[in-house]
C-alpha cells in the first residue's frame, strides 16, 4: 500500500499493546501530542477510526483489530527483509528482545546475557519481564522475539493457541524446594502437602504461575493452606523466610548451588517432588536471522 508509514503503524501497535497514548510515547521516545498526529494521519491514510476509550483505556475497533493482525506480519516481513542483508554482513548485529519470568531473568539469564554480548558486542539485547501469558501475547503480536515461560500455559485472556501459534522448544526442568531459615532444625524425612501446610507459609502472590503450581501441588493431598504473606518478589519471600517469618516454595534455581553453614535459607525437596517446565517460545513464522540463532543456541546450552 503506497504511503503507508511503518511508523506510524508501529505507534498503532504500541497505543493498543499499552494501553494509554502516554505510554505509546515514552515508548517511542516521543511526546503525547505527536504519537496521537501518527495515529491521526494513519487513521486519515486507511479511512477507518482505528482507536476508542473505555474508561481510562484506549482499545482497538473492530477496523483496529484487524489492522493489528497485519500489522505483526508487516512488522516480521521487514525484519525478515532486514535479516537477509544483515547475512552479508560478518558482524553479528541487529536486536533481539527477549521475554521471561522475573526468576528465571535474575537467576538464571545473567551468565547467557553476558556471554553474547561479549561474544557479539553489535547485537542489543532487550529483556522484558512478566507472566507466561503476557509473554505469549508479545510474542504474537511480534513485539518480543522469543520468550522463555513455564508451560504449560494457563492461558487467560486472549492468549493464541501454543500449538497453532508457537513453536515451542523445552528447554530444562526447574524443581521446586521447600526453604526455611538456615537454622532451622525441624525438618522432616519427607516434606510433604500435609507438613509444609501446618507452618506458617510467605509464598508468591495470588495469580502468578509459580503459585498456581503450588497450590496445585497442595490440591494433590486435598489441601489449600492459606498463606500467612504473599509477595510478589522471590528476593522479598527470601529475605522474609531468611529473617524466620515462615517457609516457602520456590524454584530450586532461585537459591545457591551448594548450601553452606552459615547461609541465611535451608532447603529441602518436596515429596511428591514438584517441577516446572520452562521453553522457548517464538511464532513459527519468525524470521531467524543471525542474532536470533546465536541467542537460541545459547539458550540451548543454558539447558
Amino acid at each position: 500500500m503506497r504511503g503507508l508509514n511503518l511508523d506510524h503503524l508501529q505507534a498503532f501497535a504500541d497505543i493498543v499493546a499499552l494501553g494509554s497514548f502516554s505510554a505509546a510515547a515514552a515508548r517511542r521516545g516521543l511526546t503525547q501530542p505527536a504519537i496521537s498526529l501518527q495515529l491521526r494521519q494513519l487513521e486519515s491514510r486507511l479511512g477507518a477510526r482505528l482507536i476508542e476509550r473505555v474508561g481510562k483505556r484506549v482499545l482497538p475497533t473492530a477496523a483496529g483489530s484487524a489492522l493489528l493482525l497485519h500489522a505483526g506480519r508487516i512488522d516480521a516481513a521487514v525484519e525478515a527483509a532486514v535479516a537477509d542483508l544483515a547475512q552479508h554482513a560478518a558482524e553479528v548485529g541487529g536486536r533481539v528482545r527477549i521475554g521471561s519470568g522475573a526468576t528465571a531473568c535474575i537467576y538464571l539469564m545473567p551468565p547467557l546475557l553476558r556471554e553474547l554480548r561479549q561474544r557479539f558486542p553489535g547485537l542489543e539485547l532487550t529483556v522484558n519481564t512478566g507472566n507466561t501469558d503476557d509473554m505469549l501475547r508479545a510474542v504474537a503480536e511480534n513485539r518480543l522475539d522469543l520468550a522463555l515461560v513455564t508451560l504449560p500455559p494457563r492461558r487467560r485472556g486472549r492468549v493464541p493457541e501454543l500449538g497453532r501459534a508457537f513453536q515451542a522448544e523445552p528447554l530444562l526442568n526447574d524443581e521446586f524446594v521447600a526453604v526455611a531459615p538456615g537454622d532451622f532444625a525441624a525438618w522432616p524425612k519427607a516434606v510433604t502437602p500435609a507438613w509444609l501446610a501446618q507452618q506458617p507459609l510467605v509464598l508468591y502472590e495470588t495469580g502468578a504461575n509459580t503459585r498456581s503450581l503450588v497450590d496445585t501441588w497442595f490440591a494433590g493431598a486435598g489441601l489449600a493452606p492459606r498463606a500467612a504473606m504473599e509477595l510478589g518478589s522471590v528476593e522479598a519471600i527470601k529475605q522474609l523466610v531468611g529473617a524466620g517469618l515462615g517457609l516457602t516454595v520456590l524454584p530450586r534455581m532461585a537459591l545457591p548451588q551448594t548450601a553452606q553453614p552459615d547461609d541465611a535459607l535451608s532447603w529441602r525437596s518436596l515429596a511428591p517432588k514438584l517441577t516446572r517446565k520452562l521453553a522457548l517460545v517464538l511464532r513459527r513464522d519468525k524470521p531467524l536471522q543471525r542474532g536470533l540463532r546465536e541467542t537460541l543456541a545459547a539458550f540451548r546450552r543454558l539447558g
